[in-house]
């Protein structure tokens, strides 16, 4: 604010002036006449000194499209005077009419070229319109008249970097170096532009005049090492590297770029002792050392070095503890040990800190499903639809939990948005329209349901989730029973040892009187009592029961009993001693 003000000061004093030279002629004409011209030039200097600060007035409020046409007459009046288009065309600049300030600037310039403000400003608009030819002209003229003033050369090598003459460029700031010394702000400009031009050397040449200028700065060095591994020039970044570390040992950057250098030689060990050095640093940013960590997990292979990784991650989130990328990295390695729970903790604490990052709550669900909490997918997955309404998987979660829950209908709806949003994905479809045959299935809808499961396995023939239901839920309709049969044997086939699997196939004989075979399939089912469920049982005591083996049915029905997840039919077989069917 007081640069403009200083500005509209300036401009005032520069028009004021301009109508307070009267010609030194006038004072030898006669009396008469020279009265006359004195009051004339009197009332021509009190009107353009009143017009120029009724201009400036407006100008100080930021109200310059009233200012512009009192400037316009002020220029008209006097179209000699350069002051008058100057403040037209500061006006107009002020409005972005920049095509048009170019040209009452020009008038300006071309009327005083000795004015350093005026052609400063048709430089500047030169430059803002592209034109930086006619920029660049004006500024090596300022320049040429002005060495001492080091703006004029640093806007000179500007226009040149945006006329792509990075040549001059580097020129111009080669001649203010000599007058500055070396300075970074110039020397990174440098840089750049050797970059630009393919030429690393030079731009590594720069950088070692800058250490050299300032040998104590560590900065430089770490700087210089920075653009040799850019650069792929890894092996003389080391030496750098090594000097910064010898002037300051706690220089955390150079140790992050050391241990980067020593995970890309595959160094694992020398990798890790430079990053021990630097994670419980907090003065050093959180990105710089999940960058490093994240590729250094990528060369983890023994339990040891996963143990080390562990280690680094809980130290890296600890130091920062707001940082959600080091609490997720953290999570994920977690997770790789099968710590579910403390990495799902961890992974909630970030998206309490970023709730924005839709990966992580999907790591959290998927850890939910394996801890077999439909509960807490259920209220996660809602917090995420909130966040994110457009997210298939986000709604495939909340439709298994809803399933899991045997909130039936929800889970339709869910499911059924899922599969809306997630197209074509070939391995996701599938999964959905099997959870959608359950679904369909829990409300009655056995039509959709049927149409479900047929569209899974379509994608998926040997999908055993579908194979079981499906084949087991036909078995209990009475419906489809030579499609459940080549279903549930092609499971056995596959699965010669899964319970209940086995107990599906034997079901299915069951339902179609092949009593001797069922049995034989359920014995197999119980051979391996881990995994034996009071549903098996109970189907067993049916089975002996049909085979006439009423005792040995009975006890096998209260065996399932105190198993439990049984049919609710069964109290009443032990109680009658008879079998009681659906």
């Amino acid at each position: 604010m007081r640069t403009e003000y200083l500005k509209i000061t300036l401009l005032i004093c520069l028009v004021s002036a301009s109508w307070l030279m009267t010609p030194a002629h006038a004072q030898r004409r006669k009396d008469r006449d020279k009265q006359e011209v004195k009051e004339e030039g009197v009332m021509t200097r009190l009107e353009g000194e009143s017009m120029a600060t009724e201009g400036m007035k407006f100008m100080m409020k930021d109200e310059p499209d009233r200012a512009l046409p009192i400037f316009e007459k002020l220029a008209l009046v006097s179209p000699q005077d350069a002051a008058a288009h100057y403040l037209v065309a500061t006006a107009l600049i002020k409005l972005e009419k920049y095509d048009d300030a170019i040209n009452a600037s020009k008038k300006a310039h071309d009327l005083d070229k000795e004015n350093i403000f005026y052609s400063q400003q048709l430089a500047e608009l030169y430059a803002k319109r592209r034109k930086y030819s006619e920029a660049a002209q004006i500024y090596e003229t300022l320049v040429a008249k002005n060495p001492e003033n080091i703006e004029y050369g640093i806007e000179l090598a500007a226009v040149y970097v945006f006329a792509d003459q990075f040549d001059k460029a580097i020129e111009t700031y080669n001649k203010l170096e000599k007058s500055m010394g070396v300075t970074e702000e110039i020397t990174h400009q440098k840089q750049q532009l050797y970059l630009r031009q393919n030429n690393l050397d030079k731009a590594l040449a720069e950088g070692k005049k800058l250490i050299e200028a300032e040998p104590g700065e560590v900065s430089y060095r770490v700087e210089l090492a920075e653009m040799l591994i850019a650069n792929d020039r890894i092996v003389e970044a080391v030496a750098p590297l090594e000097e910064a570390l010898k002037i300051n040992p706690d220089e955390a950057q150079a140790h992050v770029l050391l241990a980067d250098i020593y995970r890309r030689n595959g160094d694992v060990q020398k990798c890790n002792q430079e990053l021990k050095q630097v994670f419980a640093n907090p003065n050093l940013d959180a990105d710089p050392k999940i960058r490093v960590l994240s590729g250094y997990l990528t060369m983890l292979k023994t339990e040891n070095e996963v143990i080390e990784a562990v280690s680094l991650a809980r130290q890296l989130a600890e130091t920062h503890p707001n940082e959600a990328k080091a609490t997720v990295i953290y999570a994920d390695l977690l997770t790789r040990q099968g710590k579910l729970a403390e990495a799902r903790q961890l992974y909630l604490k970030a998206v309490a800190s970023d709730p924005n990052v839709f990966q992580v709550w999907g790591a959290i669900m998927q850890l939910d499903g394996q801890l077999n909490q439909p509960d807490s997918m259920l209220v996660h997955s809602e917090k995420a639809l909130e966040l994110f309404p457009n997210q298939g998987m986000f709604w495939y979660f909340n439709g298994t939990a809803h399933l899991m829950k045997k909130n039936y209908k929800e889970a339709t709806s869910s499911l059924e948005e899922s599969l809306k949003m997630i197209g074509e994905n070939p391995q996701l479809v599938p999964l959905i329209h099997a959870q959608l045959g359950d679904a369909f299935n829990g409300i009655g809808e056995h039509d959709k349901s049927d149409a479900a499961y047929d569209l899974a396995l379509k994608a998926d023939p040997d999908n055993d989730h579908v194979l079981n239901n499906y084949s087991y839920f036909l078995s209990l309709r009475k419906e489809k029973l030579d499609l459940a049969l080549k279903m549930s044997e092609k499971l056995v086939q596959q699965h010669q040892n899964n319970p209940t699997y086995l107990d599906t196939y034997a079901w299915v004989l069951y339902i179609r009187k092949d009593y001797k075979k069922a049995k034989e399939f359920l014995e197999k089912a119980m051979q391996d009592s881990s995994g034996v469920s009071g549903t098996i049982v109970e189907h067993y005591g049916d089975v002996l029961f049909k085979l006439g083996e009423r005792d040995n049915a009975v006890a096998q029905w209260k065996k399932a009993k105190r198993m439990g997840e049984t049919t609710e039919l069964l109290d009443k077989k032990i109680a009658t001693g008879a079998l009681h069917e659906q």
